[in-house]
């Protein structure tokens, strides 16, 4: 007769699996889920030389843009938004001091708010803000009734000075990041 050899380590996995207990399953945790995604993304950029900006001529607009900005006007996608942030990143190696608006309009071309940048010549530190929408910050509604952004950009300075920087010029970017509750 032959014995089996059951080597010791599997002996006592084995009777701990024999004898293990297991917790009933909850599948009523999922009412309790709260998924919040965040999502990012690019704004807008704007980058202009000072040799345009020169062109245009001094106390004068050298930049106008209209942008379509329907992110929220899908009302599931407006209800669920919870907070939200714009970041503006604002470089300006021109010899210019200049002026930039940001205006949030309505779907009537009616400004719900507006974001006003008095930029310094250079030499100048980047310039970074971030603007708080939902608990804590501005109001939540104004970025769910937003469906468009009217960006102006104002040489405030003359229109014959150049920089001494190499290749002088204004840049403007922004991003955005909200937070969605999915549940």
């Amino acid at each position: 007769m032959r014995r089996l050899f059951i080597p010791p380590k599997l002996a006592v996995m084995a009777f701990f699996l024999a004898f293990s207990c297991a917790d009933k399953q909850d599948f009523d945790q999922f009412d309790d889920l709260e998924i919040t995604p965040t999502v990012a993304s690019s704004l807008f950029y704007l980058e202009s030389e000072e040799q345009h900006i020169n062109a245009v001529g001094g106390l004068a607009n050298f930049y106008t843009q209209l942008v379509n900005f329907e992110a929220f006007n899908e009302e599931f996608v407006a209800e669920r938004l919870m907070d939200g942030k714009i970041i503006y990143e604002i470089e300006n190696t021109t010899s210019k001091e200049l002026n930039i608006t940001i205006e949030f309009l309505d779907e009537g071309g009616n400004v719900l708010d507006a974001q006003v940048f008095d930029v310094d010549p250079a030499p100048s530190p980047l310039f970074s803000l971030e603007v708080f929408y939902g608990s804590g910050g501005k109001s939540i509604d104004i970025l769910t009734a937003t469906t468009g952004l009217r960006i102006n950009a104002t040489n405030l300075g003359d229109s014959t000075s150049v920089s001494a920087l190499p290749e002088p010029k204004l840049i403007l970017r922004s991003a955005a990041e909200f937070r969605f509750r999915l549940k």
